[in-house]
């Protein structure tokens, strides 16, 4: 295979099937192929051969099928090598066949179907040497008895769709055949008694023969091999008595026959496993049917069976995965068949169904096919208890069943806690005891086995200090260390070997030589052995066996003369690797050129060859400029994406109603007809854009051309053309006219090139559905794509360096061999660098990765793929953990007084602020520890951090010994501002910090500042610490609320004339200004006392006067004013019955520091001892209330969202309020009686449908888990919530809105 030659004679196989060959004919140059052994050149449009087909003396295999053939001719018969000759479908008759065919001695396989021959071909008795005979699909009426008596070697025999009316008695010579296939022959007069004697048949096909028990033989027990029978479309009225002598049957079709009842006799067919019996008069099967457990497909179509003719027992074929009884009388069907295991396709459609079992609801999700249509009175079952309502394809194969999401969380199994349950109602499951009992024995084992472990761990512990002293004891006194040797002292890198080496080298005694190539070994092919290119580094492994029949092996590098330094120094790594890859002992030896040692000779006989030059390419980066050939192409729509056709550079290649792109390197056109749609243009401008980023390095420049406008590139544009032209106008002489024919392009042919010893071979790949896809392409072979006026040659980037050699010569002669355009050419398409119009050429080769919840089934069918084989694979990603977590406890007061102690001893100083106007001011001590929702604060807290303490030294101390006491550290120090917003504020007091106090502060701290952004309801725990428990919340702004009560020698501030849901006027620069306008009337005011989950979270929030949210558990204040002038009346602190007396003390210390007592008098109530003028007055009016809050010992909030790129369920603390219902997202809330599942007015359909789920599986949890307690779920909206909904949430009041709204 010189270079620059030819390499047809090397060609071993070559497949031109789809070629157009109907115009020019088969290529002359196949007669070049002297070493051709097989050839295909199917549905090529081929009338005649040609006459170089005769010279291919080795040819052995020629299949033509689906041509325009009408005859077979010298060219055929000259061919002495000739094995397999397949001329399927064509228009051959019987005298156009030469005799000499059949003389060929190696003749075994003879496909004459789908032709016009009227008779046996003369001279087809000749052919002795026959294994495989098709004549199928033609009009013979009669079989010459000599052919049978002759061909006695036949081991397949088609004769199917001919007119047969008899058959020769000599089939009985027949003693090898396997199959025999004699299917629409009207074989009236054959009776077939010679069919025992075909004693090796396996497969018999006798389909619409006018088959009857009186014209078959009594009995079949002879053919012990007779596994496939198809006796179809033959009026049998019952099953042949010589059908049950059969017993290694594996497939029988009776079907549409008048068969009318299966004998018990069925049982003897223990080995079957296709029965079709469709389209017969079958009312009942028998119970024997049960014992054929080998049985995978029973097809009961259109029979007469009825519920009751359905065995009970069918539940019991474990293997069975299609049961289809379309067409039948069927009011149900048996529970067990819903039992069967394997079950895949279920045929009930066109029945009487009334219902089906419950055990349906268990295989609807594991069918791949489900047909119940027309049957109008059928009523679905209920599912049964605990199963989820849907985990298929349309959930997103999330598989709800609270088992199987109780598995994946880790969480206990609901069953074993139902059994656990002392209160359960449950009957006694003797099983369950069982486990219970052992699981009992094991938790005592456990807590003794942790006992005798604790007591090993703290003798472990003494004994290893014990060694570790013996042992620096020891290492001081030892004088002389121990070297190891340089082997032991190895260590193997942690680097993936597969990359460099194939998993079987070094397995298989022999030699294996690599050449460095681009920083990486490449494995030679066997008849380069022992040649060495000067300027290349090689590495050699021998394996051998010693004397054990263990592998042993010598590695070696080989050091060119001339070699480049990257090749020498990978060289000697990847023997290293390949040492370390092995295992082997021993080190890697180095041999340079003209210096090898004896052993390295020994291996090559002596016989090294040295080449002059270099064959592989040097890793280090060299910069070449890229010669880019111009080329132009006809963009055409394709699903997503869009379809490069190559076409000449010419101007009449241009139409108006297409898009084009002309490549010339660094200068990307676009031309643009004036019929073309404007989508067609954005995805040609789209991907001249990804062909610039991606192969030329964003050098190019891209220029949008549109027909008729104007364009200061026009003049390039035509030069490249080859045209003499400066405008937009057609230049003078041509004219641009639509002649591109709207039709798909041709479907590319893709070829494997494979090399074998001497030999070189071109078979098509078989592509699936007619579209190519990325994954035909393998990275260890090459492959060439021919598109007809493009030939790509892909190269993997495991391929050997002569199959890449070899696929370079093949695609040059594949491009001469077959006629194409003058502007066809040959492309070097190397793995991971594939352009942008070879990418086109492939369905849904797509660089971007697809994101999940975003993909819709519209957009899945586009691009080709099998919407239920891909919904069925996908794989959606859930975390519904947090659901079967328990409930957080609530910690007591006394850990949460010594929490805030803690807290507040580090606290050294606090300053508050507040924004007023554009500035923030000293907020007065008279409002610490309250907040307005219209308002924003910030506190500058400094901590006290103290310094680490040295250690003591116990070994000096003990002996006495004075030393000199250590200085000691001087304690640090920690800022953190919290800054706070109400829900009714803007952001503006946000930015207003971030650009002057936070940047003073910065200057101040440095990097010992922290800055905590609060919104209301969501704060810190160890700022609320700091109130010790006194953390009121106003409704409003400052200065438009009432006043607190004044500090000694400070008047209380006054409040504006604003409305309570308007901005403030003019902000002004002290918090203690009066404003100049009267204050409003005084309106009573109700403050609800509360904690949420812990001591530590707990606030005096004002809500809504009105009595219906008073609740006999918690505390609260109501401040009625008398009216009038003054500013003055009663503060009533109101103390459920149930309430907590620390609460209610709290309650009363509050109030007593929020108003002035000289202008309100405070009263404290309780429940039931309300004045009835002035309490109920104040708070308009008694209304009925709540009485119980046991809602607070349940209360759970459940985040449902999908911004992690997966559906997740997450908690909220016991904390939460109102604003932590995300609009985008759905929550779960659950309050001890109801689940209910808030939608937002933002979340998506896949978050609504996920969620259901999820809370349906939270209620099954909590039935199990918490019987006495179930939950009903329910389900409300944003803005539509109930009282009991928003009771769980302390102050709730309207939906926050955003900044500026």
């Amino acid at each position: 295979m010189a270079s620059g030659g030819t390499v047809l004679p090397f060609v071993r196989g070559i497949d031109l099937t789809r070629n157009d060959f109907k115009k020019h004919g088969m290529p002359e140059c196949i007669g070049e192929m002297s070493s051709l052994r097989w050839l295909r050149a199917d549905a090529t449009g081929l009338e005649e051969l040609p006459s170089s087909i005769s010279s291919l003396s080795k040819l052995e295999h020629l299949s033509l099928k689906h041509n325009n053939l009408i005859g077979i001719d010298d060219t055929v018969t000259e061919l002495p090598c000739l094995r397999t000759l397949n001329v399927r479908h064509n228009k051959i008759q019987h005298d156009t066949i030469n005799e000499d065919l059949f003389q060929l001695s190696d003749l075994t396989t003879l496909d004459l179907s789908g032709n016009r021959l009227s008779e046996v071909p003369c001279g087809l008795e000749n052919a002795k040497s026959l294994l495989v005979l098709n004549m199928s699909d033609n009009q013979l009426e009669e079989i010459p008895s000599q052919i049978l008596v002759n061909c006695t070697d036949l081991l397949y025999l088609n004769l199917a769709d001919n007119k047969l009316a008899t058959f020769p008695p000599q089939v009985r010579r027949l003693v090898h055949l396997k199959t025999l296939i004699l299917n629409n022959n009207c074989l009236t007069h054959f009776q077939f008694r010679q069919l025992p004697s075909l004693v090796s048949l396996e497969t018999l096909h006798m389909s619409n023969t006018q088959r009857s028990p009186g014209n078959l033989p009594a009995t079949l027990e002879a053919l012990v091999n007779l596994a496939d029978v198809d006796l179809s479309f033959n009026n049998l009225s019952k099953v042949p008595q010589c059908l049950y002598t059969l017993r290694g049957l594996r497939r029988l079709n009776l079907s549409d026959n008048n068969i009318t009842e299966l004998a018990p006799e069925m049982e003897t067919w223990s080995k079957l496993e296709v029965l079709n019996i469709c389209r017969n008069k079958v009312s009942a099967l028998p119970s024997q049917l049960c014992r054929l457990e080998q049985i995978k497909r029973l097809m009961l179509n259109e029979n007469q069976l009825s519920f009751e003719g359905l065995p009970s027992g069918i539940g019991k074929l474990g293997r069975l995965e299609v049961f289809s009884a379309a067409h039948n009388k069927l009011e149900m069907i048996p529970e067990g068949l819903c039992r069967c295991p394997n079950l895949k396709r279920l045929h009930l459609n066109s029945n009487c169904l009334v219902t089906l079992p419950e055990a349906i609801h268990f295989i609807t999700e594991s069918l791949d096919e489900l047909l119940l249509d027309n049957n109008p009175d059928m009523v679905w079952p209920p599912k049964p208890r605990g199963l989820a309502k849907g985990s298929g394809a349309q959930f997103y194969n999330i598989d709800f069943s609270l088992q199987a999401q109780l598995s994946k969380a880790g969480a206990q199994n609901a069953a074993s806690l139902a059994a656990n349950s002392p209160n359960s109602g449950l009957p006694k499951d003797p099983i369950a005891r069982k486990k219970r009992l052992r699981q009992f024995r094991k938790d005592q084992q456990d807590d003794k086995q942790e006992k005798i472990l604790k007591g090993m761990k703290d003798i472990a512990k003494d004994e290893e200090k014990q060694k570790q002293k013996e042992k620096m004891t020891e290492e001081r006194s030892s004088q002389v260390l121990r070297q190891k040797r340089w082997d032991e002292a190895l260590e193997r890198p942690a680097l993936n070997y597969h990359e460099f080496f194939d998993e079987d080298v070094g397995q298989i005694p022999g030699l294996t030589v690599w050449e460095i190539e681009n920083f990486l070994p490449n494995q030679m092919e066997e008849a380069t052995h022992g040649q060495f290119y000067e300027a290349d580094c090689y590495i050699v492994l021998k394996t051998e066996l010693d004397d054990t029949s263990s592998l042993v092996w010598q590695i070696y590098f080989w050091i060119g003369e001339k070699t480049t330094l990257d090749k020498k120094a990978c060289a000697a790594i990847h023997a290293v690797n390949l040492r370390n890859y092995l295992g082997a002992e021993g080190r890697t030896h180095r041999e340079e050129q003209g210096d090898e040692s004896k052993e390295f000779l020994d291996i090559f006989q002596h016989q090294i060859t040295y080449i002059e030059g270099g064959r592989t390419a040097s890793g280090f980066f060299t910069v070449e400029e890229v010669d880019y050939p111009v080329r132009m192409y006809c963009i055409h729509p394709n699903s997503q994406c869009v379809h490069f056709e190559t076409v000449a550079l010419d101007i009449s290649s241009l139409d108006p109603r297409h898009v084009f792109l002309l490549d010339d390197g660094k200068e990307l056109y676009v031309w643009q007809g004036e019929k073309v749609k404007k989508t067609l243009v954005t995805k040609t401008r789209l991907a001249a854009e990804k062909i610039n980023k991606d192969e030329r390095k964003n050098e190019a420049e891209i220029h949008m051309l549109v027909q008729g406008k104007e364009s200061n590139k026009w003049g390039d544009f035509w030069a490249i053309l080859g045209i003499d032209h400066e405008d937009e106008t057609t230049p003078e002489g041509f004219e641009i006219v639509e002649h591109i024919e709207n039709t798909e392009p041709l479907l590319p042919r893709l070829y494997q090139v494979g090399l074998g010893m001497g030999y070189l071979e071109l078979p098509q790949v078989e592509v699936p559905e007619k579209k190519l896809v990325k994954k035909l392409l393998v990275t260890k072979n090459v492959f060439i794509l021919d598109c007809y006026c493009d030939v790509f040659v892909w190269i993997g980037r495991k391929s050997t360096r002569l199959v890449r050699a070899a696929a370079l010569k093949l695609s040059q002669e594949l491009l001469k061999m077959i006629q194409r355009p003058s502007h066809a050419a040959t492309t070097l398409i190397k793995e991971g660098n594939e352009s942008m119009v070879f990418k086109s050429k492939f369905t849904a080769w797509n660089d971007v990765i697809d994101v999940d919840f975003t993909r819709t089934a519209d957009s899945v069918r586009k691009t080709g793929a099998n919407l239920k084989d891909w919904a069925s694979k996908q794989e959606t990603k859930t975390d519904l953990s947090a659901l079967f977590t328990p409930r957080q406890q609530p910690i007591s007061l006394e850990e949460a007084v010594q929490c805030m102690e803690d807290w507040n001893d580090d606290l050294d100083s606090m300053d508050a602020f507040v924004l007023e106007g554009k500035k923030f001011v000293k907020l007065p001590e008279n409002e610490l520890g309250h907040f307005r929702s219209g308002e924003c604060y910030v506190f500058l807290c400094r901590y006290w951090v103290p310094a680490d303490q040295p250690e003591e030294n116990n070994t000096d101390s003990e002996s006495g010994s004075k030393k000199e006491q250590p200085e000691e550290p001087e304690d640090d120090f920690q800022c953190i501002v919290y800054f706070w917003q109400g829900r009714d504020a803007s952001n503006m007091g946000w930015l207003t910090f971030t650009f002057s106090l936070q940047k003073k502060f910065e200057m101040l701290f440095g990097d010992k500042l922290e800055v905590v952004r609060m919104q209301q309801q969501q704060e810190a725990v160890k700022f609320m610490a700091h109130f010790k428990r006194k953390f009121v919340i106003h409704t409003g702004n400052r200065r438009r609320s009432s006043p607190l009560k004044p500090v000694k020698k400070r008047q209380p501030t006054t409040e504006g004339d604003a409305d309570e849901n308007t901005e403030a006027v003019e902000p002004v620069e002290d918090a203690e200004t009066k404003p100049t306008t009267p204050p409003p009337q005084p309106k009573p005011e109700l403050f609800h006392m509360r904690s949420n989950g812990s001591p530590l979270f707990t606030r005096c929030i004002q809500i809504k006067v009105d009595a219906s949210l008073l609740n006999s558990y918690f505390c609260y204040i109501l401040k009625v004013p008398f009216g009038g002038e003054g500013d003055s009346g009663i503060v009533y602190v109101w103390l459920g019955e149930k309430s907590d007396p620390e609460e209610a003390r709290l309650t009363e210390e509050i109030a007593d520091e929020m108003y002035d007592p000289e202008k309100y008098s405070l009263q404290v109530v309780r429940e039931g001892e309300e004045p009835e003028n002035f309490f109920w007055v104040g708070i308009g009016g008694k209304k009925p209330y709540d009485t119980e809050a046991d809602y607070m010992q349940h209360t759970r909030l459940f985040r449902c969202s999908n911004d992690k790129g997966y559906f997740a369920v997450s908690e909220k603390c016991s904390d939460f309020c109102q604003d932590d219902l995300a609009d985008d997202d759905s929550m779960i809330l659950d309050d001890g009686v109801h689940v209910f599942l808030w939608l937002g007015s933002k979340a998506s359909d896949v978050e609504i449908k996920l969620a259901l789920k999820s809370a349906q599986v939270y209620v099954q949890n909590l039935r199990v888990k918490e019987e006495s307690q179930p939950r009903k779920l329910l389900c409300t909206f944003k803005g539509k919530e109930s009282k009991k909904f928003t009771r769980c949430f302390h102050g709730w009041s309207h939906f926050r809105t955003h900044a500026g709204s």
